[in-house]
């Protein structure tokens, strides 16, 4: 058992952290605890607060009696169909452009794409037509362990650049459900790409995909997500 805190600048909504990064705390606990095959799934169970110490074991992570997130193994093959076709470096940095978020953001000081949180990782995804997203992401050296961009941060990229591929100025969404798997970890500087695509709707659930590329095109990292539709008054 490890004791946690999400520090504020860790979070998604005003009052919560980032829906991937406290997925991303939860799966990388549980990924070496995996037979060969199977990839976390993480659901969170509540809103994860902040800057309050929390218990996390390998499959959960718990504030007192209160579940925050659950995570099981499920079969890799569930992202047999995540991958989102790739484009350039150049075409990803010209989608940042037209990003949403830069105009009506529903929580602007998100840790992977609020234009609002200087200490974030400031992915900007902007719309490439077809259902989906794409933005560069150079990792700063401090989120790098051993020379490699830390497992945690790959898993936050992967969240919103499938989030914006939502409506979410109609459908605000905080994620429910992320599943990942890290292929390869980048250094620290290098230039990525990262892309979302849109899956489809039942109700108050939207599914998203995405896919963490490097400059070579060579995959990174892949996520399906659930997205959750909320009313953003009630968190932040």
């Amino acid at each position: 058992m490890t004791s946690v805190r999400v520090e504020r600048h860790f979070r998604g909504p005003e009052r919560s952290g980032n829906g991937g990064y406290v997925a991303g705390l939860v799966g990388t606990a549980l990924t070496a605890e995996l037979d060969a095959g199977l990839v976390p799934q993480v659901t969170l169970r509540m809103p994860p607060p902040l800057e309050k110490a929390l218990e996390l074991t390998p499959g959960r992570l718990v504030d007192g009696t209160a579940v925050v997130a659950e995570a099981v193994g499920v079969d890799g093959d569930v992202l047999a169909d995540a991958t989102v076709d790739p484009v350039s470096p150049e075409e990803a940095r010209a989608a940042e452009a037209s990003y949403r978020g830069l105009r009506n953001h529903p929580f602007p000081g998100c840790f992977v794409c609020g234009p609002a949180n200087p200490d974030g990782l400031q992915l900007k995804p902007g719309p490439i037509g077809d259902g989906r997203t794409a933005c560069t992401w150079t990792p700063a050296p401090a989120l790098a362990t051993e020379g490699q961009v830390d497992a945690v941060f790959l898993w936050a990229a992967l969240d919103c650049p499938g989030g914006w591929t939502i409506d979410l100025e109609g459908r605000p969404s905080v994620l429910g459900q992320l599943t990942a798997c890290v292929d390869a970890r980048p250094e620290p500087g290098e230039e990525c790409v990262v892309l979302g695509r849109y899956l489809g709707a039942d109700g108050r659930k939207t599914f998203t995909a995405s896919t963490l590329y490097d400059a070579d095109g060579r995959v990174l990292a892949r996520a399906k997500h659930t997205w959750i539709m909320v009313d953003p008054a009630l968190f932040n």
